[in-house]
């Protein structure tokens, strides 16, 4: 039987802070291939979700397919604004959620990662990373620095992260990060420069694969998800309408779920996928390929 074997592997996976977003869902298909998970989550979040952590809260979102709970090896916090704390403004270091959790910048992350497993260490690296301060303003009334921080955080973001951990991962380790429709196709109502973010995203995955595979043998890939209502994603404040009209319209007329997300990322950063990098693979049931919506049903 041809199975997706991770075992001895070990997963990044950056931007998990609860159990209802595809990052979690990704750690959880990797943990099911037998990966060990190590996950970076944002540090306004990260008391909350230990603390739903340590008092069984999700245990039933923990639970995997064969009865084993899923367990993480280590939590970072992690902002991926700042590459270094140099970068971070004095407020946002005084900030009581941020001050007592050390450096949480990309460079802060990578000498944790460094310190406790060594160099190649990590097999993984998901990018589940998104912000957008002013998604809910249509691009053309987006200020420079809402702009500016969307681009930062969902796209820039990735390439800090494949030049930090690349050194410490073994040569065909795999990074993933996670795109959407907005990239390449106009969705109203997804502003903020979000769309331009996700764009930057899927262009610099084509590159990344080129420069970071001749450098340290890596490959780079990311998912175009359909739309799904993680907590994060009400922020857009039409997520539901998103979702009916993409299963209204798509090939296969049915709401994805974030386990169909979980299963292609586990198998694109699997040795299965080997010879795939610099792709991004749509898992949305084929509404990508639609030009035309769905005519509505005439009565006679």
């Amino acid at each position: 039987m041809l199975a997706i074997d991770l075992t001895n592997k070990r997963a990044l996976v950056a931007g998990v802070s609860d159990d209802a977003g595809f990052g979690f869902a990704i750690a959880k298909a990797l943990a099911e291939a037998g990966a060990s998970i190590c996950l970076g989550s944002w540090p306004p979040a990260l008391g909350i979700f230990t603390k739903l952590l340590e008092r069984g809260k999700i245990d039933e979102s923990l639970t995997l397919s064969d009865g084993r709970k899923l367990e993480f090896e280590r939590i970072y916090p992690l902002d991926a604004a700042w590459d270094t704390m140099a970068d971070v403004p004095q407020d946002v270091r005084e900030n009581k959620r941020y001050k007592e959790q050390g450096d949480f910048t990309i460079e802060g992350l990578t000498t944790r990662l460094r310190e406790d497993f060594g160099e190649g260490g990590l097999d993984i690296v998901v990018h589940s990373l998104a912000n957008g301060p002013e998604v809910k303003s249509p691009l053309v009334d987006t200020s420079r620095a809402g702009y500016l921080a969307a681009v930062s955080v969902s796209a820039y973001s990735n390439v800090s992260l494949v030049r930090s951990l690349s050194p410490l991962m073994h040569p065909g380790g795999a990074f993933l990060s996670l795109t959407y429709l907005a990239g390449e196709r106009v969705i109203p109502g997804y502003g903020g420069g979000m769309s331009s973010a996700k764009a930057a995203l899927e262009a610099d995955t084509r590159t990344l694969a080129f420069e970071a595979g001749r450098r340290w043998g890596v490959r780079v890939n990311a998912i175009s998800a359909g739309p799904w209502a993680s907590r994060a994603a009400t922020a857009i404040g039409f997520i539901h309408t998103m979702i009916d009209y993409t299963s209204a319209n798509a090939p296969l007329p049915r709401p994805i779920q974030a386990t169909d997300v979980g299963h292609t990322a586990a198998f694109l950063c699997s040795p299965l996928a080997g010879a795939i990098t610099g792709s991004v693979v749509y898992v949305d049931n084929g509404y990508h390929a639609m030009g035309m919506a769905v005519a509505a049903t005439r009565d006679g």
